[in-house]
């Protein structure tokens, strides 16, 4: 008999529609949506099973499915039979087969995106690199899920970065098996009038946790996943400035207890030139790197001389860290001209693998198209992409196609599903394998999306998922 995999989706996740608490942008409260998107990662039909939990820990509806062998579904909160029509909370999916998700958050029909990943396990203590309050009406909330199977007691320490006051909530939270709880810091003046900063949440009985960040703007939204582990190197696949009015920036936090010194390695892709930059980041307390140093002389750093604003896209990774302190980042990136914005979680080089999973690419469906931003951080190799989906915006017949391509040590590669780039099909909608030529490759990835045509924030990023190939 096959083991159960089970998969956490957190974020006030799975959620119909949302009202957190105090979350705002400068258009006023949101309402929330939730679409979630699960790959079948072996040759065999994949049985599931959806258990959605409110935030008391009662259940609040089951959904039982099927995904076909290399497939993924797509699920719709709002379409599923028994939630109430405003609910928030968190899901749990339970599968005889391997398999992997993501959720897109968006909210007032679409005119604001953003996405993060369901969670294999979790861990009794979760880093969250950036919050925020009232930081140029950017503020932040995050849903935290007990992963296990008792009560967790649940306690938060803010860390001030470059604005605001440390502050340790004194109160310990209660949070049921499978129930997620909103923490949101719009409120909370304890951390001053400007808090731009890191968190840190403990189950002090030791119980698994996962968690999910959401960053409201001025007419942005972003959201990425807590850390529940960390390592003394990240790495970023994709990080760019001044491309196409795209800039971005890293969020480093030391996890650790004593100060560190890092400097970044800005690796060019097909445009800019490489470059570093230099921080001392106290324990407990999170650094911004880019953000500044692309755009301006910055002490400590030569990625202005190199890169006098001019374009630069590729990755980023940790060349050194004086005191071999554990290390988690987030990665933001923002176009204001546009109004984009969009965030996805640095990954740990010990997460690379030869195989990872995309629950979800799309090629001119409704304006959104997608792109696979690659990194090899191994050995020079060659990498196959297998594409499986359907047509007519997913509902049509069955389209599959590949692609074989050869990367560099290091090396960055972008493959943009458009006219332009490497085109699936008109309206096509569905998942992707990447698969390296040697078992001991060692890819990363991440997938950004976007809709053409479309008003608002229509921007979301997700991290690829590495995997050992059944």
């Amino acid at each position: 008999m096959r083991a159960v995999r089970r998969v956490a989706l957190v974020l006030a996740l799975l959620s119909a529609f949302i009202l957190p608490l105090g979350a705002v942008s400068a258009q006023g409260p949101l309402t929330y949506g939730s679409a979630f998107q699960l790959q079948n990662l072996e040759d065999s039909q994949a049985a599931i099973t959806i258990t959605f939990y409110a935030q008391d820990g009662s259940e609040a509806a089951s959904v039982t499915d099927t995904i076909a062998a290399n497939s993924a579904n797509n699920y719709f909160a709002v379409q599923v039979e028994g939630l109430p029509e405003s609910f928030t909370g968190s899901a749990i999916v339970s599968s005889d087969r391997e398999i992997r998700a993501i959720h897109n958050l968006y909210a007032n029909d679409f005119t604001f995106n953003a996405s993060s990943a369901g969670y294999n396990a979790g861990a009794p203590e979760i880093s969250l690199p950036l919050v925020m309050r009232g930081n140029s009406n950017n503020n932040t909330w995050f849903n935290v899920q007990n992963a296990g199977s008792e009560d967790a007691t649940v306690q938060v320490v803010y860390t001030a970065g470059l604005f605001g006051t440390d502050w340790t909530d004194p109160t310990t939270y209660t949070i049921s098996p499978g129930a997620s709880m909103t923490f949101d810091q719009t409120g909370l003046t304890q951390l001053g009038d400007r808090f731009v900063g890191s968190a840190t949440v403990r189950s002090t009985n030791d119980v698994p946790l996962v968690a999910s960040v959401v960053q409201v703007g001025p007419g942005v939204l972003y959201a990425y996943d807590g850390f529940t582990q960390n390592s003394t190197d990240i790495v970023a696949p994709l990080f760019q400035y001044y491309n196409a009015g795209n800039v971005s920036s890293i969020q480093i936090q030391n996890a650790g207890d004593t100060a560190t010194t890092v400097t970044v390695q800005y690796t060019p892709g097909f445009a800019g030139n490489a470059c570093t930059e230099t921080q001392t980041i106290d324990p407990g307390s999170a650094g911004t790197f880019g953000l500044f140093a692309f755009n301006a002389a910055t002490a400590g750093s030569d990625c202005y001389a190199n890169n006098p604003g001019t374009r630069f896209v590729g990755s980023a990774s940790i060349q050194t860290n004086s005191a071999d302190q554990p290390l988690v980042g987030v990665v933001n990136q923002l176009n204001l001209s546009q109004g984009l914005a969009s965030s996805y979680s640095a990954y740990r080089p010990a997460e690379a693998q030869s195989t990872i999973s995309l629950p979800l690419l799309m090629d001119r469906n409704s304006g959104f198209w997608t792109s696979i931003n690659l990194v090899n951080i191994g050995p020079a190799t060659t990498v196959t992409i297998d594409y499986v989906g359907r047509l007519d915006r997913g509902q049509g017949e069955v389209f599959t196609t590949s692609e074989t391509f050869d990367i560099g040590e290091g090396e960055p590669v972008i493959r943009l599903h458009a006219p332009g780039g490497f085109e699936i099909a008109d309206g096509w909608v569905g998942s992707a394998t990447i698969r390296g030529a040697n078992a001991s490759d060692q890819l990363l990835a991440v997938v950004n999306q976007v809709r053409t045509g479309g008003s608002g924030d229509v921007f979301q990023t997700y991290n690829g998922f590495g995997f050992t190939a059944p």
